[in-house]
């Protein structure tokens, strides 16, 4: 069930892992809309070490209403929405690339396929597609992992962590 806003748009939640992952910062937040639409979609950047301790990592959450085009953007992915990738992703595979909770709830995410620096995982949540993109490729493996995320709008923990501002809300996806 999507919740609405007084002016009746919905409410797009801004997915953040909570617990964040041992050494792990918030490094971004950003949105797409405009003023008659409202907020349309919601981006979240976090970095930390990779998971196969080769660097650095960076991953980027999106929560989006479908035909916005933000996180197929980040993803490297053609088109506004990753319907017909994530289609063909589903039926390629036996089951789900990852499974995380969203919201209290399970939620599978797919991979999908993305160019070759990053990692992309797709799914939906809340009736709004979900995108997780990361960088390097190999930091996907984060989502074979508890990854538990809460969605910010409904509460900050006083704990979260900030660190120096991701590139890839900047232009560099």
């Amino acid at each position: 069930m999507t919740s609405h806003t007084a002016n009746g748009h919905s409410r797009i939640p801004l997915w953040c892992p909570w617990p964040l992952l041992p050494g792990w910062t918030v490094t971004g937040v950003g949105w797409a809309g405009d003023e008659r639409a409202g907020v349309r979609a919601t981006a979240l950047a976090c970095s930390g070490p990779a998971p196969l301790g080769d660097g650095p990592a960076d991953v980027v959450l999106v929560a989006e209403e479908p035909g916005v085009g933000l996180g197929t953007r980040l993803a490297g992915l053609p088109g506004l929405d990753c319907g017909e990738l994530l289609g063909s992703a589903m039926a390629a595979a036996s089951g789900a690339h990852a499974k995380i909770k969203v919201g209290g709830h399970p939620t599978p995410l797919w991979s999908v396929k993305s160019p070759a620096d990053r990692s992309a995982y797709a799914g939906e949540a809340r009736g709004m597609w979900l995108y997780a993109v990361a960088w390097p490729a190999s930091a996907g493996y984060l989502f074979a992992e508890h990854v538990v995320l809460h969605d910010l709008s409904d509460w900050v923990p006083p704990e979260l962590v900030y660190g120096a501002p991701s590139p890839y809300l900047h232009g560099r996806a």
